[in-house]
């Protein structure tokens, strides 16, 4: 039986129903629906009064004229998603339609017997398809709770973590490489901007081994930061060299290499 729970609507601070009404209304939901979760910003109250609301309803058969519908290309079969947009209060929803098999066959990509394999590289997943199992980790639930936590479960005991993880690393060391071979060509511009980049792939490597994902949204970091909380690591710390705190235009290159070396520090925790 699919039941709805009791997260909130931002708008109205009423109950998950309130989600789905404005979706009944438009039939945007079909019949036999398996799941349907907010997904994104407003499924972790990190939203403002310009987000959009996205919603992501999961089926076991394609619903009627969707293969007619405009949709976003997969590699999967299906090779498309289809979503529909609306209007509310002027806030703009999505409603994007996933086939259960289609989650399936995602979550076998990243599978711990691919990863044994050697079929998992850094284009296993397109930016659709980690999206996906990234809000599934902090979906808030509309429908079909039940199938959610047996998907996260899945997700869970995949490989996706460590895939994540070890992409994140990776960056981190080319952009650190980039970082000393520009600081000792004494090209400190440069070196500045690389050792940013190397930072912020290092801290998305360490959020992404609590569960903290989003790599591809830099704009939550900070959000992803608080929330994951990693030990011996405060939020002072990393705001401090998120927001360039003590850069001396002037005299670069202590800043440089303080944070080349958190980074190869924060890469050998995480390794660990």
């Amino acid at each position: 039986m699919l039941m709805s729970y009791g997260r909130t609507d931002p708008e109205t601070n009423g109950p998950a129903a309130d989600w789905l009404t404005p979706l009944q209304e438009r039939n945007l939901v079909p019949a036999g629906v398996l799941a349907a979760f907010v997904v994104g910003s407003a499924a972790r109250g990190w939203h403002n009064a310009r987000s959009d609301f996205d919603i992501y309803v999961v089926t076991a058969v394609e619903c009627a004229g969707s293969a007619d519908r405009p949709g976003s290309p997969v590699p999967l079969d299906p090779p498309y998603v289809t979503s529909e947009v609306f209007y509310r209060q002027d806030r703009r929803w999505e409603v994007t339609y996933w086939l259960e098999s289609q989650i399936g066959q995602v979550l076998s990509k990243i599978s711990w017997e691919a990863c044994e394999d050697g079929r998992i590289t850094d284009e296993t997943l397109t930016r659709t398809e980690e999206l996906l199992l990234a809000h599934l980790e902090t979906c808030c639930p509309i429908l079909g709770e039940e199938w959610i936590d047996r998907t996260r479960e899945r997700l869970v005991d995949s490989a996706f973590r460590s895939f994540v993880v070890v992409r994140s690393l990776g960056a981190t060391d080319d952009a650190v490489e980039d970082a000393l071979g520009q600081l000792e060509a004494g090209d400190l511009e440069s070196a500045t901007i690389s050792a940013r980049v190397a930072f912020g792939h290092a801290v998305d490597a360490l959020l992404e081994a609590e569960g903290e994902y989003g790599s591809h949204l830099p704009k939550w970091r900070a959000h992803r930061f608080r929330a994951a909380a990693p030990a011996g690591f405060p939020f002072d710390r990393y705001w401090q060299i998120e927001t360039m705190q003590g850069y001396d235009p002037a005299d670069p290159r202590p800043w440089i290499k303080e944070v080349l070396t958190l980074c190869q520090d924060i890469a050998i925790r995480v390794a660990v």
